[in-house]
């Protein structure tokens, strides 16, 4: 059995490292917080814009020539990957690097001259740079301090790539903000332009737009900056939900560690007891044997 002096030390230890848990807690928490206002003030401007350019492509009535959408063989691609820049986020690192790894065995014909990878987050920037990969630029610093000029920069750069067909398809993978509990891993194609908006062609169009000059103009104007709100809104969900998976991890070390301190004062009070009794029967057996 361990001495009262060892388990006294272990009890300090553990409550040392129950308040550093609570104090990330804390501060993951406040940055949640700012995380969800940020998604909030930014979602609905993307979801009009989003709106106004799938009613332009619903209530098209000739065909619509969108060099974003085209869908052709796949023969170079790009991974765009999302992660953070420090650990004690549970799993959230890990389910990017497995899931971005999906996509490289899903692509296993095209060589690695072939796949361009764009890591926002220092741990999926050093999981691709061990696989050989090298990043097309550092973007780091995005992980933590999102800024749409950095990231639609990104976005224009992978839109000219498409149009010039030096890459054929772009892969977006991150952490898609569900609550502070759940983080739910997004896999989807960024380029060619999601079906989504050119299935809606029975959509009912509610609203009478007035386009100045036609509507194949506007739309082809409107698709890259839909195409960067989407992946900034994509930059700032990840950001959310690892706030999210750190304050549950760092809660969850917290609780563990105060079971952990419970237990041991037990296991030191018992100790105690017994020495204390060891103790009075070396006296009784003493005073017995002067008799």
């Amino acid at each position: 059995m361990a001495s009262l002096k060892e388990v006294r030390g272990r009890i300090a230890s553990v409550t040392s490292t129950r308040k550093i848990t609570s104090a990330m807690k804390m501060v993951s928490a406040s940055k949640l917080r700012r995380a969800q206002d940020a998604i909030a003030n930014y979602l609905p401007y993307q979801q009009k814009l989003t709106k106004v350019l799938e009613d332009f492509i619903a209530s098209s009535t000739d065909d619509l020539s969108i060099p974003l959408a085209q869908q052709r063989e796949v023969k170079h691609l790009a991974i765009v990957a999302i992660s953070s820049n420090g650990s004690l986020c549970g799993a959230f690192n890990s389910n990017v690097i497995k899931k971005s790894d999906e996509v490289l065995e899903k692509y296993n014909s095209l060589s690695p001259k072939d796949i361009l990878v764009y890591p926002i987050g220092k741990k999926i920037a050093e999981s691709f740079k061990k696989k050989g990969y090298t990043p097309q630029g550092d973007f780091i610093s995005l992980a933590e301090k999102p800024n749409y000029d950095a990231i639609g920069a990104i976005a224009d750069e992978l839109i000219d790539l498409f149009i010039t067909k030096q890459i054929d398809c772009v892969e977006l993978v991150y952490n898609h903000f569900k609550n502070p509990a759940v983080q739910q891993i997004t896999y989807e194609m960024f380029l060619p332009m999601i079906p989504s908006a050119t299935d809606s062609k029975n959509k009912h169009i509610t609203t009478d737009y007035i386009l100045e000059p036609d509507k194949n103009y506007l739309v082809n104007q409107l698709v890259p900056k839909v195409m960067r709100l989407r992946l900034y809104s994509a930059l700032l969900d990840s950001i959310a939900a690892e706030h999210g998976a750190r304050t549950t991890a760092m809660q969850t070390a917290t609780d563990n560690a105060q079971e952990l301190i419970q237990e041991l004062k037990l296991k030191y009070n018992k100790a105690r007891q017994e020495a204390i009794t060891n103790e009075i029967l070396d006296i009784v057996g003493g005073a017995e044997g002067l008799k």
